[in-house]
């Protein structure tokens, strides 16, 4: 066995190790929220050491937000994936719908990046990008004045509480049915009520051919 071999295996052993951790991080957090998490029963559930997991992600907080930076991503890799409109509304609308999407598709990570963080931690970077990549077009919207409230971290979280109180019923209420019409149209409602229409464009004056006085 050659030394580049024992290290790639030394450095899959490694990564197997840190999924594992994250993983029944994730199944902790879900199970009873931040304040079930403890370094020592972790490490008990991984087959591991404590000093192990300390070595990985520094402390407790480090190992929730190597966590929530990979869910994050992932989200914001889906938010990536909708073209942008001429007309921000629509990029709003499409942007959201991706974000529905998202969480339908993966109602677990959803509950997680919507588990409250710890007072006085700042999220994670992909956090902070998701959230500035949404609020790029509503910062369009508020330019053009469009915006009813002209608020819009109001507008934001109006939009945000629709879609997560539908997320919420979906996971909770699996005995009903829930077609893709629901979600769209309730986005549709809220986003009427908070944002106006573009003003049409006013006809541009023709301008009358000139007389030729020479001509008569």
């Amino acid at each position: 066995m050659t030394a580049s071999t024992v290290q790639a295996r030394r450095l899959q052993q490694r990564e197997d190790a840190r999924r594992a951790i994250l993983a029944e991080t994730e199944a902790i957090l879900l199970e009873g929220g931040a304040e079930a998490l403890s370094i020592r029963p972790l490490a008990e559930r991984c087959g591991c050491t404590a000093p192990t997991i300390y070595h990985y992600f520094g402390d407790k907080q480090g190992l929730v937000d190597a966590l929530l930076e990979e869910r994050f991503h992932e989200l914001h890799r889906a938010l990536e994936k909708v073209p942008e409109s001429e007309d921000p509304l629509e990029t709003v609308r499409s942007r959201s719908r991706a974000f529905v999407a998202f969480g339908l598709r993966n109602p677990v990570h959803y509950r997680l990046l919507t588990v409250a963080r710890e007072p006085g931690t700042d999220p994670p970077p992909a956090a902070e990008a998701a959230r500035e990549f949404l609020e790029r077009p509503w910062q369009q919207l508020a330019e053009q004045g469009r915006l009813r409230p002209p608020d819009i971290e109001i507008c934001q979280r109006a939009l945000w509480a629709a879609v997560h109180g539908l997320l919420s019923l979906h996971s909770s209420r699996p005995d009903l049915e829930w077609p893709q019409a629901v979600f769209d149209e309730s986005v549709d409602a809220v986003l009427r009520g908070l944002v106006a229409p573009p003003e049409p464009e006013a006809p541009e004056r023709r301008k009358r051919p000139r007389r030729d006085r020479r001509t008569g």
